[in-house]
């Protein structure tokens, strides 16, 4: 059953350079186009950009992890982004008036490449204390928890973390799902094996074919990629008790396009988006 996701946001798409086109394949093999925004928008480019410091000149330039659905990933042509992080990306172009650039980068050391290779990450980062002693963060744009994904002949019982003491699990490295098992591991709360891959997509894989007994992963992307896939997976687990939040990652010093994103995600939020963007990107809602 679907978990309600409270964002704050809505998906939406802008033509630009290199951008998504916003479009995903349902369940019955057809294109849809994801829903455009509803009530009286804000003209583009009300935003004072004039105190930022951009890489280059009108253009946000985003560092993303492409391949972690339905966040981010890449259309049926292998090179055009499309996704969650990606609508809200040109989103926040249009109120700024901005050009949107993303800068495709392993999620291993993405971090670093903020103000060296981009201006921000969007992608579903996860604001911790800890990522806060190196980077400023916007507001959040949407709520996450984690949870823990099996297939649906899995025949034991998990109610919390501790249940997974003795399974094998994978997860995508580095993220808070890795961190988080680690801890467990590392305090002997629980003895487990992990594979850690690059990409989440590597997890499910293994999972499918018996290679672990289950996933540790974001709710939101376990939500958005088990629809359509109920007879295969199955989300036994969420941790409601740590709600976690996702925010756009800038750098230290860069506090006038943190305050021109929250301005923007404001004007976002007070338009009504997010209902629609739940139904596109993760499914009906129950």
């Amino acid at each position: 059953m679907k978990r309600r996701i409270f964002l704050f946001i809505l998906s939406i798409v802008m033509l630009m350079s290199i951008s998504a086109c916003g479009t995903k394949k349902t369940n019955d093999g057809t294109d849809n186009t994801a829903p455009a925004a509803t009530g009286n928008a804000a003209p583009a480019g009300t935003i004072d950009t004039s105190a930022i410091s951009l890489m280059h000149d009108g253009m946000l330039t985003i560092g993303v992890e492409i391949g972690y659905p339905p966040f981010e990933d890449f259309a049926e042509d292998g090179t055009t982004p499309i996704g969650y992080d990606i609508d809200f990306a040109n989103a926040l172009g249009e109120k700024l008036g901005l050009e949107v650039n993303f800068i495709n980068t392993a999620w291993d050391g993405i971090f670093q490449g903020i103000n060296v290779n981009y201006d921000c990450v969007i992608s579903a980062v996860t604001i911790t204390e800890e990522r806060k002693e190196t980077m400023i963060f916007s507001d959040p744009y949407i709520n996450n928890f984690q949870a823990v994904v099996v297939t649906t002949d899995f025949a034991g019982e998990i109610n919390g973390f501790l249940d997974l003491d003795g399974l094998s699990l994978a997860v995508q490295k580095e993220t808070t799902s890795d961190i988080l098992m680690s801890d467990y591991i590392d305090t002997g709360s629980i003895n487990c094996t992990i594979s850690a891959n690059e990409k989440i997509i590597t997890c499910f894989t293994q999972l499918e074919n018996g290679e672990v007994d289950a996933v540790v992963v974001d709710s939101t992307v376990a939500d958005g990629y088990l629809a359509g896939k109920e007879d295969k997976f199955v989300k036994i687990f969420q941790d409601d008790s740590e709600p976690e939040q996702f925010g756009v990652a800038i750098g230290k010093e860069n506090t006038a396009l943190q305050a021109a994103l929250n301005q923007a995600i404001a004007q976002l939020t007070a338009e009504g988006y997010f209902e629609e963007s739940i139904e596109f990107w993760f499914g009906a809602v129950e």
